[in-house]
């Protein structure tokens, strides 16, 4: 048995909304109030927009024995399929325009009554307490089982290392704003777990343009941390917004290039670490970029194998996994990332990683934002000219910056059998809340783009 929540102090904050505290202890009869309404049977699919909701609806749900469904996204098809999977699923709502497809369950925003007591319920280890699903081959979703006591083991070995970084004995009174949603696994281990188990307390909201990040920082004690992405973080940096001292920024979701790096950390003046993981095995690695390339992995943590058949076992991994990444193993705790194992091309005879175009593609003053993109049927290597070669496009969101200044910035970093044809500047990019590109609908936004009159497809060349 593991209890739900890890504290010394009931009265410590959880949680921080609009300046004002909400003290642990408040968070116990929320979440006893709202399990006393639940349906008899789950599992549940948590749609609060207001973080500290979706916390409430975790632990309701746990009190319950009811997993926390974490789909992709809410689509309707997507909940259609969850339905077909788990037919007693039911969803939970704070916010009567994100109604789906299930029995809801609406969320009373009122608080509940404190409880004299300090008692802290109790979770089986064993118990199911989430189910990520992600989309396997056949585009139908696959669900990755998450046991409390796994996330309990991760979440701490997580919560030491940052507690290690910001030279502290633990994350407590650590005050967290998040640019990610508690729905995807990034911003629910490192907002929602770890202000449960680890001490620290999460601004409610999810602030997503520059001046809402500083006001939401502004509206917290420090010690700060600022969980974000790569793209939310060039953003916040290329407004000028000026961002109120912080103690700690955390990245994942995307390759984060050393040059944004070491411009956040002088610009922000804080370390930044990076999180590696992956939906098997949970996080499992950080490294701080401008230190070193090398990432370490969580105490408990070994690492077997080598390049794609890299496997990582042990601490709360509980069966050895294989990673989805290609790695230079340097040893059993520590390893260089090279790329995606479905990230890699071939064009010309020649290999790369859209990764690492990506990132040199970005690393270009005056790109806002932009991605490679491999049309169906490219080129895999045939060099005697009896193949039609469709070649690399890339789309870009640049205004002002000329194509042929964008193309010979990257023929200076990459092989020129990589560049752009067609190169085209669209308005924004397809991303989702945690600043992803989804291959499958990325893919079907960028072949509308190159089609002749159809789409918003802008210049190209």
């Amino acid at each position: 048995m593991l209890p739900l929540i890890w504290c010394d102090d009931l009265a410590a904050p959880l949680a921080w909304r609009q300046g004002r505290p909400i003290s642990r202890r408040q968070y116990l009869a929320d979440t006893r109030a709202l399990a006393a309404v639940l349906p008899a049977a789950g599992p549940m699919l948590n749609t609060s927009t207001d973080r500290y909701h979706f916390a409430v609806g975790l632990g309701a749900g746990l009190l319950c024995g009811h997993a926390n469904l974490m789909p992709p996204n809410h689509l309707a098809d997507t909940v259609a399929q969850l339905l077909a999977l788990f037919g007693n699923s039911y969803g939970l709502h704070d916010d009567a325009a994100r109604q789906v497809a299930l029995p809801m369950v609406w969320q009373p925003h009122a608080p509940a009554p404190p409880q004299d007591d300090d008692v802290v319920p109790q979770i089986p280890a064993d118990a199911l307490a989430a189910q990520v699903l992600t989309s396997g081959s056949t585009g139908a979703p696959m669900p990755h089982a998450k046991r409390w006591g796994g996330l309990v083991q991760n979440t701490q070995a997580g919560a030491q290392r940052l507690a290690q970084q910001m030279g502290r004995a633990s994350l407590a009174g650590v005050a967290i704003v998040a640019t990610v949603p508690a729905q995807h696994m990034y911003g629910f281990e490192s907002t929602v777990l770890v202000a449960l188990l680890a001490g620290a307390a999460f601004d409610v909201e999810r602030p997503f343009y520059p001046a809402d990040i500083a006001q939401a920082l502004a509206r917290v004690p420090r010690p700060r941390l600022l969980v974000t992405t790569p793209f939310h973080l060039k953003l916040l940096l290329d407004s000028g917004v000026a961002v109120p001292p912080i103690d700690l920024t955390l990245c994942a979701t995307a390759p984060l290039s050393p040059q944004l790096a070491a411009r956040a950390e002088a610009e922000l003046g804080a370390p930044l670490m990076e999180i590696y993981g992956c939906t098997e095995a949970g996080q499992v690695a950080s490294r701080r970029p401008t230190a070193g390339i090398d990432w370490l992995t969580y105490a408990g943590l070994r690492l077997s194998g080598d390049g794609e058949a890299s496997v990582i076992s042990g601490g709360h991994v509980p069966v050895p996994t294989r990673l989805a990444d290609v790695l230079e193993v340097v040893d059993a705790q520590s390893f260089r990332l090279l790329g995606r194992s479905n990230d890699l091309i071939n064009v010309a005879g020649k290999r790369s990683s859209l990764a690492h175009l990506n990132y040199h593609l970005n690393s270009i003053a005056g790109v806002q934002d932009g991605a490679f993109w491999l049309p169906p049927g490219a080129d895999s290597g045939a060099d005697d000219g009896a193949a039609a070669v469709v070649r690399l496009a890339a789309f870009v969101v640049a205004p002002g910056l000329a194509h042929a200044n964008i193309l010979a910035a990257l023929r200076q970093r990459i092989d020129p059998a990589f560049l752009p044809r067609p190169l085209v500047s669209v308005p924004a990019l397809p991303r989702e809340p945690t600043g992803k590109l989804p291959v499958g609908p990325f893919a079907a936004w960028a072949a509308l783009r190159l089609q002749p009159g159809l789409g918003p497809a802008g210049p190209r060349r």
